[in-house]
């Protein structure tokens, strides 16, 4: 299962991503119709729903050394739902005074959840599973992360995050609960 992390400024500008594969289980919902439909009524169009919704069959290694298919989504296509909830997100800070939004936007099999902190910087994670308690605790991980970060004297704000340290902890903050 993989996972991708965005922060953002509050002018919505991009200081850091992330990509992580995730070993642990997916706790998937499946369709009652989609156990009903027969092979062939979904195997003929197979091709053309992977084109259009940007998929491709690449599959990665995992650090137990098995191949896993991925999501499968180019990066482009990931950008372009993390952007696209961001409106969500502006709408979901109006109505919500709480800081963590648990899914705020889905799209195909991904899910957006964000946090928003006081400053009105944004973390997006786009994730394949449900896992609610170990994303909110991963997001307070990465804010107590950014805190840090940012008062570091040799830091401006609201530029992208290029620490070795940094990005380091939030692999280890992912491994953890993601």
């Amino acid at each position: 299962m993989s996972h991708h992390l965005y922060l953002l400024s509050p002018s919505d500008t991009p200081l850091y991503s992330l990509t992580f594969y995730s070993t642990r289980p997916t706790s998937t919902v499946s369709s009652p119709l989609a156990g009903n439909l027969p092979n062939w009524s979904t195997s003929a169009f197979a091709g053309t729903l992977t084109a259009l919704s940007g998929a491709s069959s690449s599959a990665h290694q995992t650090s137990s050394g098995t191949v896993r298919m991925g999501g499968g989504q180019d990066r482009h296509v990931i950008q372009m739902i993390a952007n696209a909830s961001l409106d969500v997100i502006e709408d979901a800070m109006k109505t919500q005074t709480t800081m963590y939004f648990k899914s705020v936007d889905k799209f195909n099999e991904w899910t957006v959840s964000a946090f928003v902190t006081p400053g009105n910087m944004k973390f997006l994670l786009l994730h394949e599973g449900k896992n609610d308690d170990g994303i909110k605790a991963f997001f307070t991980d990465v804010w107590e992360l950014y805190v840090k970060t940012m008062l570091n004297p040799f830091h401006t704000a609201h530029t992208p995050v290029r620490s070795a340290v940094f990005d380091t902890r939030v692999r280890a903050s992912a491994k953890k609960y993601l």
